[in-house]
């Protein structure tokens, strides 16, 4: 029995130690959730207006003649793809994994930003471009214009079709969903009307093809830019419900334990008071 206590005593110990690191690492995972939430919702404002600009030309010139409009009968398709760099963020890179499994070609190039699925993808057959893995956590905007500017220069040799993003959407703190977003051929929607219906008519200097050539590319590259931060807010979002899972059944556990310590210790008591007893009734 005593043997029993001191094994139930270890694994309480270590099951409280367990949960503080999981605590800290909740805390850590949601001050880190706060602080790219708010980067997030402010960049994307910014890549909206972009689009919303590209938007607008399209529409007020639909004859414009572009590089980066022009659409193929093909379906070849090059990828870049957001993962985490680490771990312990519970099932946000494996719903990575599955979606490019069930929705790209393995022989169709990818780029890979983030370390932590670098390997599988390798060792699923897929095409991967990057000979090294790319940090996803020290990734800058100057950092994402090289895997952007190479899967361009495809599109534009017509080496591939169609450009597209995998990443994962940031719908709430509890919600998170991967995604595809196509980059080029840009598909331009109707632009966004005022309160009393009206469009604002803006002329463009010198031409909207001019315009379009060079405002495509940087629109893409916010937008490549923009489901970075949905994908990295994602990652501490789930973080944050894996680590507050993970303190939860910790402290589960522990009640548990400590309630079958208690039953163990009064075991042990109330078989040394029998002894104790039955000792003195025998002199």
């Amino acid at each position: 029995m005593a043997q029993s206590k001191q094994a139930l005593r270890t694994r309480i110990k270590s099951v409280n130690s367990t949960k503080k690191i999981t605590g800290a690492m909740e805390m850590i995972a949601n001050a880190k959730l706060v602080k790219q939430r708010n980067r997030m919702e402010a960049n994307r404002e910014y890549a909206q207006i972009l689009q919303d600009t590209v938007n607008e030309i399209v529409y007020e010139n639909p004859f414009a003649v572009s590089k980066f409009l022009k659409k193929t009968e093909g379906n070849r398709k090059a990828t870049l793809m957001f993962c985490s760099d680490l771990g312990l963020c519970g099932s946000y890179n494996a719903n990575m994994m599955k979606y490019a499994v069930e929705h790209l070609d393995p022989k169709d190039p990818v780029i890979l930003v983030g370390t932590s699925l670098y390997r599988q993808i390798r060792e699923a057959g897929f095409n991967l471009v990057n000979q090294e893995p790319i940090s996803s956590d020290k990734m800058t905007f100057n950092d994402l214009k090289n895997p952007i500017m190479y899967l361009t220069s495809l599109f534009e040799t017509g080496e591939t079709d169609v450009v597209q993003i995998l990443y994962t959407r940031f719908i709430n703190t509890m919600v998170f969903r991967p995604e595809t977003d196509i980059l080029l051929p840009s598909i331009p929607s109707d632009p966004k009307e005022d309160d009393d219906g009206q469009r604002a008519e803006t002329m463009f200097e010198p031409n909207a093809e001019t315009i379009l050539n060079e405002l495509i590319p940087m629109m893409i590259t916010n937008v490549a830019y923009a489901d970075w931060m949905e994908s990295t807010t994602s990652e501490q979002g789930s973080r944050r419900m894996a680590m507050k899972t993970a303190t939860d059944n910790a402290e589960e556990l522990s009640t548990n334990l400590k309630l079958e310590y208690n039953k163990a210790r009064q075991a042990a008591i109330t078989q040394e008071i029998t002894e104790i007893v039955g000792g003195s009734a025998a002199v």
